[in-house]
């Protein structure tokens, strides 16, 4: 997902979901993220959270690449890319990134991405027991 702030700042915001509990994992800001960025993130919740059994993404070059790639063989998780143009193939996060959007993104004018990651976050924790029990 993409915002920008009020300096001009570009946010991209990497979401991360668990389908089972629908509880938002993370949700990671920057200028641009990249495989490696992707693979920061979801090494850090493997690391905290044990590895899921398969990884559910869009078809995104920061999740096509093949560094992802050989991370997750190297964890043994199954990718499941969904098909382009199909986003109900991901509805649980396509929900969290609904909420986000318009909880969020839509309701806040950040003025620098610092104060995006520290709302965010924010955002997230408040939201993080799902939506069911929020």
């Amino acid at each position: 997902m993409f915002d920008a702030c009020a300096n001009g700042q570009q946010v991209k915001c990497l979401t991360v979901v668990d389908e089972f509990t629908r509880e938002s994992l993370a949700i990671d800001i920057a200028g641009s993220i990249r495989s490696g960025r992707v693979i920061e993130v979801l090494s850090r919740l493997v690391s905290e959270r044990g590895a899921p059994q398969h990884l559910r993404s869009d078809n995104g070059p920061e999740f096509v690449s093949k560094a992802l790639l050989r991370w997750a063989v190297a964890e043994s998780l199954d990718i499941a890319l969904i098909a382009p143009g199909k986003p109900w193939q991901n509805g649980t996060a396509e929900s969290l990134n609904g909420k986000f959007r318009d909880e969020c993104l839509s309701m806040e004018w950040f003025r620098n991405r610092q104060e995006a990651k520290v709302v965010i976050e924010q955002w997230r924790q408040h939201y993080k027991c799902g939506p069911t029990q929020a």
